[in-house]
């Protein structure tokens, strides 16, 4: 782990776009939501930050925040445990300034205490709904090479279809850039546009003194959102500058891409694009390597520790303590920690979420363009 400091504090925004995965996150936040057999999505951003030598990082939470603090505890597994900085999570109503709040501003506006008391120069922030390794040292660098005031991440692609076919008015919005050079011209907010665009990945790192004079005035005149409110309304005071992400990165924007991004961690080409450049860390839960009975059977799967396989899998990610009993078909699954498949039940195209047991015998399957889904806790 590298611990080179920047003069840089991070902040992780948990509970942006909940609205677009709405079964995952009846108890849990998007930042909390399993990715990748043995990780949280939270986990992607925060060992980005902390690979880069970012180690004071809030994450302002609005609801369903009880899995999230389980998860990350104190962040010892992130070397966050520390006097001075580490890790803050920030509840509402934790203080009397904090409240539930909807977009950036209010968020923001709600820790400005916080950011007032603190001594970094920057302030990198990102939402959870990417799973990403992202270099941020080489994004600071930029932003101080360019002397901007905002430094923006894009990434050029289409934009999901998912993401276009959510109302204009949604209070869950995305943005695509028009850019002249590097230069930011116009944000463009929920844009139905076709073909290959400048989408926002909400990472953007900004002067800390400039963020608290620009929250502070924001927040009197009632903003919530900071992209729609605040940046595209200044673009011709304030030098907003863009810089391209060209790696790989999986986005969750509903169920459909939640189970299509888990899948493309099956192609090594995707798997080593998201882990090789730098580690991910996650919390340690102690476990056996994954078991596989006399008579198993399993081809392109990704499978983390403590799994059972006695039946017959393919094509699936398994998490943590999954367990595929004698005669079992798993095809196409995503199966959260400790799922159970008793003996000689068949599902295909499913994605379970943790501790959901089918049943022997029984037959669960979904299509490509329909996984189905079971809840938490449920026995089929």
């Amino acid at each position: 782990m590298i611990n080179s400091n920047v003069n840089a504090l991070g902040i992780i925004f948990p509970n942006s776009y909940d609205n677009w995965v709405p079964e995952l996150v009846t108890e849990r936040s998007m930042a909390s939501i399993p990715f990748a057999g043995r990780y949280r999505m939270v986990d992607f951003i925060l060992s980005s930050m902390v690979n880069c030598g970012i180690d004071n990082i809030s994450l302002p939470v609005r609801k369903n925040y009880h899995s999230l603090m389980d998860h990350l505890g104190s962040g010892r597994e992130w070397d966050l445990t520390r006097k001075n900085g580490g890790l803050n999570i920030v509840p509402p109503f934790a203080e009397k300034g904090v409240k539930v709040y909807d977009g950036r501003v209010e968020a923001l506006a709600s820790i400005l205490t916080f950011l007032k008391s603190q001594k970094e120069k920057y302030v990198v922030m990102a939402d959870a709904n990417i799973a990403v390794n992202f270099d941020f040292k080489a994004l600071i660098n930029a932003h101080v090479a360019s002397g901007a005031d905002v430094t923006v991440v894009y990434a050029e692609q289409e934009v999901p279809a998912a993401m276009m076919a959510a109302p204009t008015e949604s209070k869950e919005m995305y943005y695509t850039l028009d850019l002249d050079g590097s230069k930011v011209t116009r944000i463009r907010i929920n844009t139905k546009d076709e073909g290959i665009r400048n989408v926002g990945m909400n990472i953007s790192i900004i002067d800390r003194e400039l963020l608290i004079d620009l929250i502070s005035v924001a927040y009197v005149h009632g903003y919530i959102y900071f992209e729609r409110d605040v940046l595209a309304h200044q673009l011709d005071k304030l030098n907003v500058q863009a810089y391209k992400f060209e790696g790989y990165f999986a986005r969750i924007c509903d169920m459909k891409s939640y189970f299509n991004e888990n899948m493309k961690l099956l192609d090594d080409a995707n798997l080593d694009g998201l882990f090789a450049s730098n580690p991910v860390y996650t919390k340690i839960r102690d476990d056996n390597p994954t078991r596989y009975i006399a008579g198993a059977k399993a081809k392109n799967i990704m499978a983390a520790d403590g799994c059972v396989i006695e039946g017959d899998v393919e094509n699936s990610i398994l998490f943590r303590g999954v367990k595929v009993g004698k005669g079992a078909k798993v095809k196409n699954c995503v199966l959260m920690q400790d799922t159970v498949i008793e003996d000689g039940a068949v599902v295909e195209y499913v994605i379970t979420d943790k501790k959901v047991t089918i049943t022997a015998g029984k037959e669960v399957k979904g299509t490509d363009s329909y996984q189905v889904f079971v809840a938490k806790n449920k026995t089929v």
